[in-house]
């Protein structure tokens, strides 16, 4: 079976968020949800990591579209799924986010060389409007750097 390779970004993540510590986390998911997955049909563009009473992390407003061959038990599209983590990194999140209103995200969504979907998610602390602004001037004077490089060079 040839795999391709499957690497669904959160680019609004980095934009909105200033990214603190970053881990790489397993997902529960069923049958149709992984498929759905190796076609590259899912988003996280507006998913979010919260914890449950029980001190387990889930992930909401996840994406997955419905596998188009499946029968009628077919997941929701948007449905909470339970990221995996070991005790002490749940314990270290748990602590940084109720302490310092630091809040988890999502960065992107892969399969690994075993065919597992993972996740990279980050401890991230929310920018202000004045950082935002300050990203947008860095990455066009980056841009406007590049251009020059080329004309220069041609």
């Amino acid at each position: 079976m040839v795999q391709k390779n499957i690497n669904i970004k959160n680019k609004k993540a980095r934009f909105e968020y200033e990214i603190l510590d970053k881990y790489t986390a397993g997902i529960v998911l069923s049958g149709t949800e992984i498929k759905s997955i190796r076609l590259g049909k899912a988003s996280i563009t507006e998913s979010f990591c919260e914890f449950n009473d029980k001190g387990e992390l889930f992930i909401i407003n996840m994406q997955v579209d419905e596998y188009s061959h499946a029968s009628h038990f077919n997941h929701k599209p948007k449905a909470a799924r339970k990221l995996l983590l070991n005790k002490q990194e749940l314990k270290k999140l748990l602590k940084e986010v109720n302490s310092s209103g630091n809040t988890i995200v999502p960065l992107n969504l892969f399969v690994n060389d075993r065919g597992l979907a993972k996740m990279n998610i980050a401890l991230a602390k929310g920018k202000k409007l004045y950082d935002k602004r300050e990203t947008i001037k860095d990455r066009d004077n980056k841009r406007d750097l590049a251009r020059i490089k080329k004309s220069f060079n041609n």
